[in-house]
């Protein structure tokens, strides 16, 4: 007979499940990944994982709502705690996610599921964007940007994500720490700084 599982029971299986399969999709891709191959990493038997959750996709979902969960909490974290005057800390704070957990960064937005289908996910992922745009109507309402704060966000956000898949993929400059000291080319953080400076000099309001 089954052993009755506890709620620690279940939470500490399903956080194993989170690590490993986070590491699994990110680098053979959702189609590469069976649950066989994650019970088997997981060092259980093949049917295990039916106990805790109904499918491969399932747990896709559980691992895509962790990583959108952790990286609206390092991007509230960043705007809370940044000063008036420091307009960089949250896109400072979303690069650095991406750069810290490059698996949890690809598998948020490198893949989609059927809309609805995953209540915590969703909730999940919009949790990060509705902290980006009310970051950005703050900034508007206060006069210090001017324009449609939604598009705002967005142009920061495909801006931002453009350079995190680049400098993941490594085709930006190298970051400071392996730049030659002799070279002349620009740094990682160089072109970094470059985009944020251009955003935000484009979303100030227009000088007369």
């Amino acid at each position: 007979m089954p052993k009755t599982l506890s709620s620690d029971d279940i939470q500490q299986f399903r956080e194993t499940m989170r690590r490993i399969a986070e590491h699994a999709f990110a680098t053979r891709g959702a189609q590469g990944v069976t649950m066989r191959e994650l019970a088997k990493e997981l060092g259980c038997s093949a049917m295990t994982p039916y106990r805790y959750f109904r499918d491969k996709d399932e747990i896709l979902a559980m691992v895509r709502a962790a990583a959108f969960t952790r990286f609206a909490a390092r991007l509230e974290a960043a705007a809370k705690h940044a000063s008036e005057d420091d307009h960089a800390a949250v896109s400072d704070a979303y690069v650095a996610f991406a750069l810290d957990e490059p698996h949890a960064y690809r598998l948020m937005f490198d893949l989609t599921q059927q809309q609805g289908a995953y209540p915590e996910l969703t909730a999940a992922s919009q949790r990060a964007w509705q902290m980006l745009g009310a970051h950005f109507e703050g900034l508007v309402a206060a006069g210090i940007l001017e324009g449609d704060p939604q598009l705002i966000g967005y142009a920061y956000w495909a801006s931002l994500h453009g350079f995190t898949m680049l400098a993941l993929a490594n085709q930006l400059p190298l970051p400071q720490a392996q730049h030659a000291a002799t070279s002349n080319a620009p740094t990682r953080e160089a072109v970094f700084a470059q985009i944020r400076r251009m955003l935000w000099r484009g979303a100030q309001p227009q000088r007369s």
